[in-house]
């Protein structure tokens, strides 16, 4: 468990080195609003307590899953994360 929290903060600090140009992205992952929803309805969570998961207003996911604005930086990572092995982050994210 700790070795995956840890994995999860590298990855998390890889992609602001890559936001802040210091790193250039292995692939690139784009996220669109149905994908956000998606990624939401798959761990069962209410737009609330998803936004409280991983720390983002509801306003915020709200406007990611209608297409207003797009995750970037360190909650897109955290997304693809989510997405990836949902059971793992959101376990990790409650502690």
């Amino acid at each position: 468990m700790n070795t995956f929290f840890e994995e999860l903060m590298e990855s998390v600090q890889q992609m602001d080195e890559i936001v802040q140009g210091k790193r250039a992205p292995s692939q690139l992952f784009e996220i669109d609003a149905l994908q956000v929803r998606r990624i939401r309805q798959a761990t069962g969570l209410s737009q609330v307590r998803f936004a409280e998961m991983i720390d983002v207003q509801v306003a915020t996911l709200r406007n990611w899953e209608q297409g207003r604005r797009e995750p970037t930086g360190p909650a897109k990572a955290l997304l693809r994360a989510i997405r990836n092995d949902p059971d793992h982050v959101l376990k990790a994210l409650s502690h």
